[in-house]
């Protein structure tokens, strides 16, 4: 009897002092600390207003919640690589990124990049600080992701190998990339330079400023990273793959005849479509039949997406290293948890009116 006694003593007595040891929060407005360093509250609803569509219907408490989290997990993600990247002097000079703020701001008139700025919560000060963050993280992620990936000849063959079906073309196909701008927000946009437009004419002219650098020489895969607005693609440079023929011709008429008139390697006018305008760019067209392997189109294509997956795991791989480094705290996901998703109503943006209709402006040819 005096045993079990002792023994439930010591129980209870180790349960205390694992509930004591419990994190406190620094208050209700830190939501997480990254190696002591804090991320208020305030940062994530500023964030969290930035994707919310004003003229949208407004999300749920469970959908502003779980969107909250993710841009908690975003921004945590970026603290931890930031410190990495200061540590190891990969911090971008003044000059770097006023080139960068330069390039950003290039698509818009002032009215509209300051109507940005103000859609945002930022200050143009703030923004070149963010712009100096994003910048210095993939910095990092250059020297200790892309700079490792290896792609050999032998896993070329081998992915040929195993993979021969795909290279056998039943019918003719188009390699096409775009660039993607919308009339409206929304919050799943993911470019580089977190560029959304708002209103027909502020796409536009966005629409007209990249087709004119596309016209001087720019990279249409750098474009469609830093701006283009579908989800999707954007992180892939645009590229949509090979569509066959027979869906192609299923498509938008003004899409069949954008991209039946060009070249590979050339880009169409800007098209008007329902749901914004795009910019499209043949990269190649492939008649029907087996593509070998001594094809150097075939050897690119495969180095393609061996690269990309290897990156992609490699960035996986390499974050989850350095979150285990680090000690991070986030008192959201605990509120979440013990409130069962029950938190103060977070303030929306006032819904914006709706702009005149403007008749569409044809591209430049």
């Amino acid at each position: 009897m005096k045993r079990s006694l002792a023994t439930l003593l010591l129980v209870a007595a180790l349960v205390s002092a694992g509930a004591c040891t419990k994190p406190a929060s620094p208050g209700p407005d830190v939501w997480a600390t990254v190696d002591g360093k804090e991320i208020p509250r305030a940062e994530v609803e500023k964030y969290f207003r930035s994707r919310v569509a004003p003229e949208g219907q407004p999300p749920s408490q469970e959908e502003s919640l779980t969107l909250m989290l993710n841009i908690l997990d975003e921004l945590i993600n970026q603290e931890i690589l930031l410190a990495r990247a200061q540590k190891q002097g990969l911090v971008p000079s003044d000059g770097e990124v006023e080139d960068d703020f330069t390039e950003f701001k290039a698509p818009f008139t002032e009215d509209e990049f300051q109507r940005q700025l103000k859609e945002r919560g930022l200050t143009v000060d703030e923004l070149r600080r963010e712009r100096r963050r994003q910048l210095s993280v993939q910095k990092l992620l250059n020297r200790e992701v892309v700079s490792k990936i290896s792609i050999t000849d032998q896993d070329l063959q081998d992915f040929y190998n195993q993979n021969r079906a795909q290279f056998n073309v039943v019918e003719p196909q188009y390699r096409v990339a775009q660039i993607v701008i919308t009339p409206r927000r929304n919050p799943q946009v993911r470019n580089r330079k977190a560029s959304d437009a708002a209103t027909d004419a502020e796409a536009r002219r966005i629409a007209q400023a990249l087709y004119e650098r596309l016209r001087e020489g720019a990279e249409f895969s750098d474009l469609a990273m830093d701006y283009s607005e579908d989800p999707t693609t954007s992180s892939m440079g645009g590229d949509l793959g090979f569509i066959p023929e027979s869906s192609l011709k299923q498509s938008d008429p003004a899409l069949q005849r954008a991209l039946l008139g060009l070249k590979p390697g050339e880009f169409s006018p800007i098209i008007a479509l329902g749901d914004g305008l795009r910019i499209l760019k043949l990269i190649a067209r492939e008649p029907a039949g087996l593509r070998e392997f001594s094809d150097p189109r075939v050897q690119q294509t495969i180095r393609d997406v061996l690269r990309n997956r290897k990156e992609q795991l490699l960035r996986s791989a390499y974050l989850g290293q350095a979150r285990d480094a680090a000690k991070v705290l986030n008192f959201l996901s605990r509120q979440v948890m013990e409130s069962a998703g029950k938190l103060p109503e977070i303030k929306l943006p006032p819904k914006a009116a709706a702009p005149a209709a403007t008749p569409a402006q044809p591209a430049k040819q």
